[in-house]
């Protein structure tokens, strides 16, 4: 019999094996929020991984922050599956092209995401980060 949780969002459904994170990127920098339970992360790179040009310019550091991050906002315990949604914040003016939509979505898989949702536009509350990864 499946265990059933609601979470902060007032969703229910199964959370046991499952983690939803909401993730934002700045320039060298990382921001991770934990939807099930309020766990926020932030994770400066050393080295940057930022290019004046594109907002991921090395993706190896950028990828070992990013896991880095997600690892810690995951907490301890078991997770099957990681679901997340990704937000570049800068250096994205005229919307993302293809490639770096990929990059986005390579980035969050590499670290350690079942499933990746790529968001550009305004901010996301807890109800609308589950509502983007139901979308898809």
């Amino acid at each position: 019999m499946a265990r059933y949780s609601t979470n902060r969002a007032g969703i229910q459904g199964p959370s046991m094996f499952k983690k939803t994170l909401y993730v934002q990127i700045r320039e060298n920098r990382v921001h991770v929020r934990n939807i099930d339970d309020a766990r926020t992360v932030e994770r400066r790179a050393s080295p940057g991984f930022s290019h004046p040009r594109m907002l991921i310019g090395d993706f190896t550091a950028a990828q070992a922050c990013l896991k880095h991050a997600l690892a810690e906002a995951r907490g301890a315990g078991f997770a099957w599956t990681t679901d997340v949604v990704i937000h570049p914040l800068e250096n994205i003016e005229g919307g993302l092209s293809q490639v770096e939509e990929r990059l986005f979505r390579e980035l969050a898989v590499g670290a350690g995401a079942s499933k990746v949702v790529v968001w550009v536009g305004a901010g996301l509350g807890d109800a609308e980060v589950i509502a983007r990864l139901k979308d898809r």
